[in-house]
């Protein structure tokens, strides 16, 4: 979606960062709505389809069995639960009561919540704070994505940036609780929490027996098995700089988590000048690293949510030497000087095709 507002400035929103297409030759029946209403579950090659509109984003389950219906519509719930849990656009979330409480008090959270939290600084750990789900009252003052997006004024911007700090975020497991130790600090889980809940999803589909699926939230796409016939998965990687359903390349998989982090994904442009929604802790301004987008394929969905972000600020070289150093973590880097940069095993698995002649895959 995009749209504009005074002279000079146009608001943009793209929510698919990576876009799952399927070669089957099969007659696919796809219904909006509930689940199930959807497809009939008994037949194998019929897929039960549903997207709802989740977490800020477009969420679609496909799933195949007998088991697909129930475990779609228990998906579906599990999101929402997961949403109303830990999205600070939620007045009454747990993290939003964790956020009204910064520098005064501890708030005891959910087991999903203060889970995310400890991945989350787990994350900012080992990215030296590059990735830091601290980062809300920096996201906020932008406002990319609200009807209040603007350009802040850097003094302002300063006095924001100087609440980030993964640091001072106190956990208590014995209590399960969350302490933010400074006025005004937030936490936002914007850039991993969906990473969860496709996890989260995946479990049940497995639970209920479904052995062939995909999720994609927003772009955070996870395959369940196999395609029906048994073939891997197809993930395309879209094309940074170009309409939806323009790719770059295609990856196959099976049992992966596929998460992209791309500069186009939510922006605003002032006089020609692009703003992205993925900011630089470090600055507070939208991170100017070098990439357009990186992908990460991961077992774990989180892991891919949280990495993808990470990559993407560390830039090319420093991203995908933290990829390489990861076991059963693989990365797809895209630069603004349209160059394709792959880590190592990767490489060496014949998984990606690149499919675009306007980019060059360097070694």
């Amino acid at each position: 979606m995009k749209g504009t507002g005074s002279k000079g400035f146009k608001v943009f929103c793209f929510y698919a960062a990576a876009v799952l297409f399927t070669l089957l030759a099969l007659a696919v029946s796809v219904r909006l709505g509930n689940a199930d209403d959807s497809s009939p579950a008994g037949n194998s090659n019929e897929p039960v389809t549903e997207t709802r509109f989740m977490m800020g984003t477009v969420v679609t389950m496909k799933a195949y069995g007998p088991g697909a219906a129930a475990a779609v519509k228990e998906g579906f719930a599990r999101v929402k639960e997961l949403e109303n849990k830990v999205s600070i656009n939620i007045q009454a979330s747990e993290i939003s009561r964790v956020n009204d409480e910064a520098g005064l008090r501890p708030v005891r959270v959910s087991k999903d919540a203060f889970d995310i939290a400890q991945s989350a600084l787990k994350y900012a750990a080992l990215t030296s704070g590059k990735f830091d789900p601290t980062i809300g009252p920096v996201v906020k003052l932008w406002g990319i994505g609200t009807d209040h997006v603007r350009v802040p004024d850097p003094g302002i911007l300063a006095a924001k940036r100087s609440l980030v700090n993964y640091k001072d975020v106190s956990l208590d497991s014995n209590q399960r609780s969350i302490m933010l130790k400074r006025r005004g600090m937030m936490l936002d889980f914007g850039g991993i929490a969906k990473g969860y809940a496709a996890d989260e999803v995946a479990r049940i589909f497995r639970e209920k027996g479904v052995k062939s699926a995909y999720v994609d939230l927003g772009g955070n796409i996870l395959v369940v098995g196999s395609r029906p016939d048994g073939r891997p998965w197809r993930i395309a990687i879209q094309d940074p700089r170009k309409e939806r359903g323009f790719y770059v390349a295609v990856i196959q998989a099976r049992d992966k988590s596929i998460v992209t982090s791309g500069d186009y994904e939510r922006y605003f442009e002032v006089n020609g000048k692009r703003y992205h929604h993925i900011f630089d802790p470090a600055t507070g301004w939208p991170s100017n690293s070098g990439i357009m987008s990186a992908t990460i394929i991961s077992d774990r969905s989180i892991d891919g949510d949280a990495l993808s972000t990470s990559v993407f600020i560390l830039g090319p070289e420093k991203g995908l030497e933290l990829v390489n150093r990861l076991p059963g973590i693989e990365a797809v880097v895209i630069t603004t000087d349209r160059r394709i940069l792959v880590s190592k095993g990767l490489s060496k698995s014949g998984a990606l095709t690149i499919t675009s002649k306007e980019y060059r895959l360097t070694p």
